[in-house]
């Protein structure tokens, strides 16, 4: 691949976490130097370790820091940066980033300014295909000034293209990600839908703008890797499946799509070229579309690298990053893409417990072991067979509360998909992550449900089959049944070894012995309590009874139980225990014998599950309110939050102001009356 502009010496990557540990892989490999920038909350971040040089935003906000452009290009100056990469999110679609970086004398990794102004917006976007001949959904764009009249006859305009009234989706004109998106079943839902997606979006992207469409139940997300020079030569990489979603953003990725026709493959190659053709386009991106039988439409091109590239450069041994250092430094693509072979499937991991409705987590990560990886943030070597670790964090990670919550991406190759599919399953099901909660144990009952399996997959998957948390979060990656109780034994049985290990009196009885037999040992757990004796004849635990304990120590605890020997790796922090095991991984919340006197809170508080912003308050002290009424809309993670009435009720208090930042836990408005 020749090249024929200057080659890049020093690269500054204008972004943070996995993404820009991303780019530093690439980096290494091609003999470029590299430029981390970081706010004050990621100065300790792996990425600004990594990097040959790195440059403080000052500030902890995206809008002080990562959205500055001021900032991003007076930190490539000052580092000596020839070029800039920038990455996925933050001002990757930023159409005056895009110009300002090459007007600084800088060459810019990414497309022309104009390719992503004309993208920026969804609904010029979606004109712009219309015109060119791609399939788009009718719809209608809402502003500031839209009153509840001209919502009703664009509403009724919508219905008739249509031929009847469909659920609509509310979306963002600027951005994506799921945030500035609203469903709505009720058109009287519409109003408020619309307002609240406004409000996120003008948070998150600087733009309120939003759009109504038709929502296509049923169908798939899917979308196209593309790839062009500045010679004309346009690459389109095969389709992505990204059905699976939550909050209408990704968590499974994965290439090829499982049920998608040829004849359908080919009009959505073909639309994601003309695409990329209309607005002479340069650099890698993502044409998407939504699929529901032979119905192709165009949703959105993303002007850049996707979260998920790393199941396309798998299937096709490529690296996607290089061709776009090899695109900017002015290089020819040859005539046709390399041919793609196997299956590819990602999946998030988040820390988020889907139990409570996705709520981000955070808190310190003390560990995070993927068994089994082969590579970390690259192609597997030789284009072998293998599991990928993409992650920004590593053990002792703080995760806070300003960023996006995605700990890592797990990717899995293998030659078919159900091959592919139960090596993923398997490495994160016997992952170890200690500390907050995480999405894995619904990652891994997706990626072992029938249906999935069957390739059966829609954008409505986890609703139509019940996997919205409540048998996830907390409890067990696919554990089997009684795991939960014979962790917490191992846990108590660890415990009591470390309390032995750290005696400075009897020091060699063994753990657990009791000079008076019939009094038992008890260790109480949120989620069980485990009652023992330890005697000559060894181990006698109530609920247990044909448990045989061959070993314990403070760390690892070895059961033999029907005849069967169980390992049992126990890791205990502030406040939780982590137990790991063949059976599934189990988080244990140890309560203690005499807790500490608890700051009582007034009944009817209504509390913040997160630290937070507070961005606006819906109601007033001695305001009735009804079951399920916002009251307070918090802001964290880069999502809006919004706080709710359990119950009927009258509002007694209000103690938050818009703007404030509250800690977890802070009694935010109190309601009386609630039943």
């Amino acid at each position: 691949m020749p090249v024929t502009a200057s080659p890049i010496r020093r690269l500054l990557v204008a972004n943070r976490g996995e993404i820009a540990r991303r780019v530093f892989r690439t980096c290494r490999d091609l003999g470029i130097e590299t430029v981390a920038v970081f706010s004050d909350a990621d100065a300790d971040a792996p990425h600004v370790a990594e990097a040959d040089h790195a440059v403080r935003l000052g500030g902890v906000r995206p809008a002080d820091t990562y959205l500055s452009t001021e900032k991003i290009i007076d930190a490539a100056r000052r580092s000596g940066a020839d070029a800039v990469h920038p990455g996925y999110g933050f001002l990757s679609e930023n159409a005056a980033f895009a110009r300002a970086v090459p007007d600084a004398g800088l060459t810019w990794v990414g497309p022309p300014a104009e390719a992503v102004a004309a993208m920026g917006s969804k609904i010029e976007a979606k004109e712009l295909m219309a015109a060119a001949g791609v399939p788009v959904l009718p719809g209608f764009t809402t502003g500031p000034g839209h009153s509840a009249d001209d919502l009703e006859r664009d509403l009724e305009a919508v219905f008739t293209s249509m031929g009847g009234p469909l659920p609509l989706l509310v979306k963002a004109s600027a951005g994506g990600g799921g945030r500035g998106m609203r469903v709505v079943r009720l058109t009287g839902d519409l109003p408020e839908a619309v307002e609240s997606a406004r409000a996120e979006a003008a948070s998150a992207f600087g733009d309120g703008t939003v759009f109504v469409e038709p929502l296509l139940e049923g169908a798939r997300h899917i979308e196209v890797q593309i790839l062009a020079d500045g010679h004309g030569t346009v690459w389109a990489l095969g389709e992505r499946e990204c059905s699976i979603q939550r909050r209408h953003q990704k968590v499974i990725e994965e290439t090829p799509s499982p049920a998608i026709s040829p004849a359908a493959r080919a009009r959505l190659r073909d639309a994601a070229v003309t695409a990329a053709r209309v607005i002479d386009y340069v650099g890698a991106g993502t044409v998407e579309f939504l699929v529901r039988g032979d119905t192709v439409a165009f949703l959105e091109m993303n002007t850049r690298l996707q979260v998920e590239h790393p199941v396309t450069e798998c299937l096709y041994g490529v690296d996607l990053v290089e061709l776009q250092l090899r695109i900017a430094e002015g290089a020819r693509l040859p005539a046709a893409p390399p041919e793609p072979s196997g299956h590819a499937v990602e999946a998030r991991l988040y820390a988020e417990d889907p139990a409570l409705d996705w709520l981000p987590q955070s808190g310190t990560l003390h560990r995070l072991e993927i068994p089994g990886v082969d590579s970390r943030f690259a192609p597997v070597p030789g284009g072998r067979h293998g599991l990928r670790l993409d992650s920004g964090v590593e053990d002792g990670s703080a995760i806070g509360v300003h960023y996006d919550p995605m700990l890592a991406k797990v990717i899995s190759y293998g030659a078919s998909r159900s091959d592919a599919v139960r090596r993923l399953a398997f490495a994160l099901a016997g992952a170890r992550i200690h500390g907050p909660v995480t999405n894995r144990d619904l990652l891994v009952e997706v990626l072992r449900h029938p249906a999935f399996l069957a390739g059966e997959t829609h954008t409505g998957f986890l609703t139509e089959h019940g996997l919205t948390g409540s048998a996830s979060g907390r409890r067990t990656a696919g554990a089997e049944p009684g795991a939960v109780r014979l962790s917490a034994l191992a846990a108590a049985l660890a415990r009591a070894s470390a309390n032995r290990a750290a005696a400075t009196v009897q020091a060699g009885l063994p753990s657990g012995w009791r000079n008076v037999v019939s009094q038992p040992q008890r260790t109480a757990f949120a989620e069980a309590e485990i009652s023992y004796r330890i005697t000559r004849d060894g181990l006698r635990a109530e609920g247990f009874p044909d448990t045989v304990l061959v070993g314990a120590t403070p760390s690892l605890v070895v059961l033999e139980t029907s005849g069967v020997r169980h390992r049992f790796a126990v890791a205990r922090y502030d406040g939780v225990t982590h137990v790991d095991s063949p059976l599934g991984s189990v988080r244990l919340t140890p309560l203690e014998r005499l807790p500490a006197p608890v700051e009582q809170v007034p009944p009817g508080s209504l509390l913040a599950p997160m630290p937070g912003t507070v961005l606006r308050i819906d109601v007033e002290p001695g305001e009735s309110v009804g079951q399920g009424q916002v009251v307070v809309v918090l802001e964290a993670m880069k999502m809006e939050h919004r706080i709710t009435a359990p119950a009927p009720g009258t509002v007694a208090a209000v103690n938050v102001t818009p703007g404030r930042q509250v800690e977890a836990g802070f009694v935010l408005v109190v309601i009386e009356g609630q039943t």
